[in-house]
């Protein structure tokens, strides 16, 4: 399919499904009776409610329990706003309960700016149950002299107010997908996979998750402000804690970050005490109900929604890109071998150094990890940190990074001073970095974790070059159906298609076969020259530095040892003796 029809189809199947979908809505809304017409109802809403959960937990992975809480304050504000008869009529009021909610759900995640799992929980349910008895004690405006929530104009009887709750649904399932498509979405999955991986691309954690907390709750507000709509009389036990518990492990066993699925769970909402009542077995039951699929959900790892999208996946997954041939990537290079020596002369690279650092001082306790340690990266050079393990690699690393704030000497990045920067600031000034573990977020596809990484606008065409230029899987590709090492090759093209000023890449080669680390070893001499990138390479693999860098900086005891020339450092007698037994390195 040529580019433009891809991009038009892109665009318009999400309309046409919502389309298709509001039509199944109104034939509905004509054919149901009017008992499940109101079932009909409480399933929509609970779908929206859902749908909010798929973004905080099954996308930013973070644990809230008082999602009916926020439904509540929509709710709250609809009946307010139809009791004083304020302007704007239904729609508006239920944006503004909406608006309302999400600003709730700002000030509720701001714990979780610090607080995660359990505590996270315990914290978004103690709101629910202070918020519970709040509404209890208040009451919902019109309640006490029975005033009725206005319906919208057009859709005042029961299937007329059904079909605009589907039309709501509608809206709110394309939002949520574009949402999750683009960098909000990306946001909130790589801060769920790993925090200090979304920081060190530049992204902000506290964003990510505040924003995830925002967009559930209004989702959470508009659904309260349907039911408002729906009841006319709204009271607080409707919204019990419990309740909000009950969504939570039903989101939980759906797969609620999938659309489809929290549409599903809303149906199982109504579902499932409707058997119930129908079979004898009181309604309540089904809180236990819930916990048990929730449970098998937990234990398993697998949701309902996840396990369905493993079987399509595993009848599609094609077989992992062949191994390019280097020449045809790069074929201004020469060909490496593990006996080629790096010739570059970083005395040719223009400009000043890209890194400076001076008398970097890390201390923890009575034990100095790094000790007065200088250095320089000329700009348009590469050059490899190297040093026995336990040397304090991986804390220069963390240091120079921002996830050691606290440290002495000072780190310069293209002449700016990056004291009190966070990683955040210094990725978005031009310091990035990759990890030894693996922080590429599955849930991604290569593309949209590129794009994500990239941190400004590019082409199809310099994502599908660039990944080819690396030898990774397609854009389109699942990054949960390729291996570790691949997913860290993936993650050097994406900082590489950032365009920073420095890149340091930690142990790259780590998880590569023999052949690909010849390849990856070629590709990275071409960076300063391609993308006119400095780099710093900490890898154990001494047969990738000798071929790569024409400097090295030796560390040993957290001390620099030696820096300098590759040859001159590698023939130092106190370098030989420092690697003396180091038999990987050797």
């Amino acid at each position: 399919m040529p580019l433009a029809d891809r991009s038009w189809f892109r665009l318009t199947w999400p309309l046409a499904v919502a389309a298709v979908g509001i039509a199944v809505g109104f034939a509905l809304s004509v054919g149901l009776d009017g008992y499940f017409v109101f079932l009909a109802v409480s399933a929509v809403t609970a779908a929206i409610a859902i749908l909010g959960l798929g973004v905080v937990t099954g996308s930013a992975g973070m644990i809230a329990l008082c999602q009916l809480t926020f439904a509540a304050i929509g709710a709250w504000i609809v009946a307010g706003l139809s009791y004083i008869q304020a302007p704007g009529g239904f729609v508006l009021w239920l944006l503004v309960g909406g608006l309302g909610a999400g600003f709730a759900g700002v000030l509720v995640g701001l714990p979780a700016l610090r607080l995660r799992g359990v505590n996270l929980a315990v914290v978004t349910l103690g709101f629910a149950a202070a918020a519970d008895v709040t509404f209890v004690q208040i009451q919902f405006p019109g309640s006490a002299d029975g005033t009725p929530v206005d319906r919208p104009s057009m859709f005042q009887s029961d299937r007329s107010y059904f079909f605009f709750t589907i039309i709501v649904l509608a809206l709110c399932a394309l939002l949520v997908f574009w949402l999750q498509r683009g960098r909000w979405g990306a946001s909130w999955k790589a801060v769920a996979f790993s925090e200090r991986g979304t920081a060190s691309v530049g992204q902000s954690v506290a964003g990510a998750k505040l924003t995830a907390f925002a967009v559930s709750a209004a989702l959470g507000g508009i659904s309260g402000g349907l039911i408002a709509g729906q009841v006319q009389l709204p009271f607080a036990s409707s919204f019990t804690p419990l309740q909000s518990l009950a969504l939570y492990v039903l989101a939980i066993m759906s797969g609620a970050y999938l659309i489809d699925m929290a549409i599903f769970g809303g149906f199982l909402w109504v579902l499932v005490p409707e058997l119930l009542k129908r079979w004898g077995v009181p309604q309540d039951w089904a809180f236990v109900v819930f916990g048990i699929l929730g449970v098998q959900a937990l234990t398993s790892g697998t949701n309902l929604g996840q396990g369905l999208r493993n079987l399509w996946y595993r009848r599609q997954r094609t077989a992992p890109p062949p191994i390019v041939d280097v020449a045809d990537v790069a074929p201004s290079g020469p060909q490496i071998t593990t006996t080629t020596v790096a010739t570059l002369d970083p005395a040719e690279a223009t400009g000043g150094p890209v890194l400076v650092v001076e008398g970097l001082t890390v201390q923890f306790g009575a034990l100095k990890a790094l000790d007065d340690v200088s250095l320089e990266v000329p700009a348009g050079s590469i050059m490899g940190l190297i040093g026995p393990n336990g040397a304090g690699k991986s804390t220069f690393v963390d240091a120079i990074s921002g996830f050691l704030p606290r440290h002495g000497g000072r780190v310069l990045v293209a002449g700016q001073d990056l004291a009190g920067m966070s990683p955040t600031r210094r990725a978005r000034h031009g310091l990035r970095r990759t990890f030894q573990q693996d922080r590429v977020p599955p849930s991604l596809t290569v593309g949209a974790y590129v794009r994500f990484v990239a941190r400004r606008r590019v082409d199809r065409e310099d994502v599908e070059k660039t990944l080819a230029f690396f030898g990774c899987p397609p854009a389109a590709t699942r990054l949960a159906s390729v291996d570790i090492g691949t997913r860290r090759l993936v993650e050097v093209a994406a900082n590489v298609l950032a365009r920073p000023k420095l890149l340091v890449l930690d142990e790259p080669a780590a998880g590569l076969s023999h052949e690909e680390h010849l390849a990856l070893a070629m590709r990275i001499r071409e960076l300063p020259e391609r993308f006119g990138i400095s780099v710093v390479i900490i890898e154990h693999d001494l047969d990738l530095v000798r071929s790569v860098c024409p400097r090295l900086t030796v560390l040993d005891f957290g001390r620099v040892l030696a820096s300098g020339p590759q040859a001159e450092v590698l023939e130092n007698p106190a370098v030989i003796k420092a690697y003396m037994g180091e038999t990987e390195l050797l």
